[in-house]
């Protein structure tokens, strides 16, 4: 009876996604401890794979991991070991992208990576080519980052300008934290601060996108707009099993480790839902997109 007790609270706390946050911040730690004695070609895959693991959890902490109290979820997923974007603003604008109607709607979804098709009449030949190149994988993993907080250092400093101040208390506690991270990378640990952005948080930025790269495109019906990728054990659990994304669609408040459950039961009706927007894993897309502009970022209808 005991066993039975232990085993519904785990579930009922959320206990593997508390158990992916534990992994999560323990191997962190540990990493940067002991940098001095890790090459930086290991050091690099296994602290993008961490960070980008802390994005996915993060987003599991808007949609569910309600076992836990709404004060306890922020703190878990606060520290910004990503370093870019406060958790709340990303809890804010995440949410405006789940707004299916205007999914993938340049200006309207806040993920969408299309543009309006004066946007791209009025730009020049060499901004056309950098965002063709983004819509490849290596693009996406490489310029993705940068392209990505420029867009979001113009939205917040548009904000500011428009008078509205309300974002600034967010970024305020963000910089604390993120010197609080720092004290310890580079105070304790003795890491260099430029080396955790170029080794560790920059990769892991670039790593995150590769969910996000192929996961929506601009179609009428909206089941049709949002990809299902079948993946491995190692991909799969960095993703928090979002790389099922039409299935998060479908059910953005089921947990992630029960994702896989209910794809392999609604397979066919997922499948059938989102007009066989599959693929087979990220080698596929690598093989078919990785120099290929994955689409031409002009939205065709808006």
């Amino acid at each position: 009876m005991e066993m039975n007790f232990a085993a519904r609270k785990f579930w009922d706390w959320d206990g593997p996604t508390i158990l992916v946050a534990i992994a999560i911040y323990t191997l962190w730690a540990g990493l940067i401890w002991f940098h001095r004695v890790i090459p930086w070609w290991l050091e690099m895959p296994i602290g993008a794979y961490l960070i980008a693991w802390q994005f996915s959890l993060q987003h599991e902490a808007i949609h569910s991991f309600r076992g836990v109290p709404a004060w306890l979820r922020v703190a878990i997923v606060f520290p910004p070991l990503g370093l870019w974007f406060p958790f709340p603003l990303y809890r804010k604008s995440h949410s405006t992208h789940h707004r299916n109607t205007y999914l993938t709607v340049p200006g309207v979804d806040t993920e969408s990576y299309y543009v309006k098709k004066a946007e791209w009449a009025a730009a020049s030949p060499v901004w056309r080519s950098v965002l063709l190149f983004n819509q490849t994988l290596l693009g996406r993993m490489t310029i993705g980052p940068l392209l990505r907080l420029a867009k979001l250092t113009e939205r917040e400093i548009g904000r500011v300008r428009r008078g509205d101040r309300s974002h600034l208390k967010h970024w305020a506690v963000h910089v604390a934290a993120v010197a609080l991270l720092f004290w310890y990378v580079s105070g304790v640990c003795g890491m260099a601060w430029w080396y955790y952005i170029l080794v560790i948080a920059y990769p892991g930025f670039g790593l995150g996108l590769l969910r996000s790269f192929i996961e929506h495109r601009a179609a009428t019906k909206v089941g049709g707009r949002v990809a299902t990728v079948e993946s491995n054990p190692v991909f799969s659990l960095l993703f928090l099993y979002n790389n099922l994304h039409a299935v998060h669609h479908l059910k953005p408040t089921l947990a992630w480790y029960r994702i896989p459950g209910y794809y392999r039961v609604n397979r066919e009706k997922v499948l059938n839902h989102n007009g066989n927007f599959f693929f087979k894993g990220y080698r596929e897309i690598a093989r078919r997109y990785l120099v290929k502009p994955v689409f031409i970022p002009i939205h065709p209808v808006h």
